[in-house]
């Protein structure tokens, strides 16, 4: 029983670790994998930037139609957005926005107004235009 003890000892005592190589490999292969994950990460980032834009766009392009079916004209600044309004009957209705949207983050907004996106109406022709730019992209309503 003893030589069975001491020999299954040294069978144990013989086992080695990792080689260099091994662990070269392994630095390579989670290196590519790396190489490949943050790309599409920063990819992933810049597709919910321009998602969130495109919802906000369409939120503001909403509340613009329910303020022009209520006052009978459309707003012409984004202070009409979140105040309450009357019509020519004397209903009040509104805010049509809690607040105006923010900018995605990581977007600058260079020659926009009010947190970025961009309103412009025209009560004349009845229709409006809102935008916002950012990740190389514009998004605009209609």
């Amino acid at each position: 029983m003893f030589e069975q003890l001491s020999k299954r000892r040294f069978k144990m005592g013989s086992q080695r670790g990792f080689t260099l190589i091994e662990l070269m490999i392994v630095v390579a292969i989670i290196g590519i994998l790396a190489a490949i994950a943050i790309p599409l990460y920063a990819n992933v980032q810049a597709r919910a930037r321009i998602a969130k834009a495109q919802a906000d766009t369409r939120t503001i392009a909403s509340a613009a139609t329910i303020y022009g079916a209520h006052v009978g004209n459309l707003p012409t600044a984004a202070l009409d957005f979140v105040s309450t309004v009357s019509n020519a009957q004397g209903q009040t209705a509104g805010p049509f926005l809690a607040a105006w949207p923010t900018y995605p983050g990581g977007w600058v907004a260079a020659g926009s107004l009010l947190g970025g996106y961009y309103y412009a109406a025209n009560n004349a022709a009845g229709t409006f235009r809102v935008s916002a730019s950012g990740d190389g992209v514009t998004v605009s309503v209609p």
